[in-house]
């Protein structure tokens, strides 16, 4: 049995025994598979369902086990919406031909074109960023470019996560989009050298050994920071003024960000009530919780950002339309393999 199948075993298991898999086919539902897990969310799907009137029946999983799960049903699965995280695990679901296009002047005008499919086949919500974080103790000169954690200067200060990890696949492939592949190549060489130990460990982990002294430069999402600030987070909330933050690339293309999406599905039973969703998750309400709830930035202009995000400060992000992730998310693993980093 294939890791992707028993996956798909376990999950359809788990959502059974929670009553979550009894999905409907009614004028009054709406089926949302989804890998977020934050508690505000509730506030999100009770507003919509007090507005419409249309119910929010919800499986919750690992994204890629959610995708997985949505090949196997095929034109029979229920779901309407599929609502994840990161442009490198939405567009997984796209290559394996998930999404239906979406005819919207809504989604059109309040999402940024970056944001958006080529196609319309998914949206942006909310974004985070992609960031250096430093000791402030230790480092004088922090990295200002992405490219400038591959400098020798830095070498043995660096943590990050691992290669296959969704989030560096998407940094390189920005890269790859940008420089080219022979230019990425050398980052990812350059950025390996100069790595304090061995990449592991979470986002969090990363900011942890800032704390600890076991790195000195960390790469981490903003809204993994931003938690800390607003929240008690073991190892890190206490420490948390020891470390310093930078928007990389402001000279340049800006600070590569990513996003959680969501998209039609091409075989949802409830395809009306799944537009009114994704459109509703574009209005000022629910923009602002989808947002805070994770300590994301908001992707519809004027709409207030939480207390944590405004303290990260403004920047300029980079507009490379978030498909091209995905496009070179193989091309990325080849090489960060071809380096060796693990």
């Amino acid at each position: 049995m294939t890791l992707a199948k028993a996956a798909l075993i376990a999950l359809t298991a788990a959502t059974a025994l929670t009553g979550t898999a009894q999905m409907a086919f009614a004028d009054g539902e709406l089926n949302l598979y989804s890998s977020r897990h934050y508690d505000t969310d509730e506030k999100l799907y009770g507003d919509f369902e007090e507005q419409t009137g249309i119910k929010i029946n919800r499986i919750e999983g690992n994204a890629d086990e959610l995708i997985e799960r949505l090949k196997s049903e095929g034109a029979n699965s229920p779901a309407d919406v599929l609502l994840t995280v990161d442009a490198g695990r939405i567009w997984r679901a796209e290559s394996a031909d998930l999404f239906a296009a979406v005819e919207s002047e809504e989604l059109e005008k309040r999402i940024p074109a970056a944001l958006q499919h080529p196609e319309n086949h998914w949206f942006g919500f909310s974004t985070r960023a992609r960031m250096i974080f430093y000791s402030k103790d230790r480092v004088s000169e922090p990295p200002q470019t992405y490219a400038d954690l591959a400098d020798p200067k830095y070498k043995g200060q660096i943590c990050t996560r691992s290669s296959s990890n969704i989030y560096m696949l998407s940094l390189l492939a920005s890269r790859i989009a940008h420089d080219g592949a022979e230019v990425a190549t050398q980052f990812a060489q350059g950025l390996k050298d100069n790595l304090a130990r061995e990449p592991q460990g979470g986002d969090t982990d990363q900011l942890r050994g800032l704390v600890s002294g076991e790195c000195d430069i960390a790469v981490a999402n903003s809204y993994y920071f931003a938690r800390a600030m607003r929240t008690e987070v073991k190892d890190l909330s206490a420490d948390i003024d020891q470390i310093g933050w930078v928007f990389p690339d402001q000279d340049g293309n800006g600070t590569h960000v990513n996003v959680s999406a969501a998209g039609l599905l091409k075989n949802a039973p409830n395809k009306e009530n799944a537009v009114k969703f994704l459109e509703y998750l574009a209005s000022d309400s629910a923009q602002h919780y989808f947002a805070a709830g994770n300590d994301e930035f908001p992707v519809v202009d004027g709409v207030e950002k939480s207390a944590s995000v405004i303290k990260l400060g403004e920047f300029k992000a980079d507009e490379l339309n978030l498909s091209e992730l995905g496009t070179n998310q193989a091309k990325a693993q080849e090489i960060y393999n071809t380096v060796g980093y693990k």
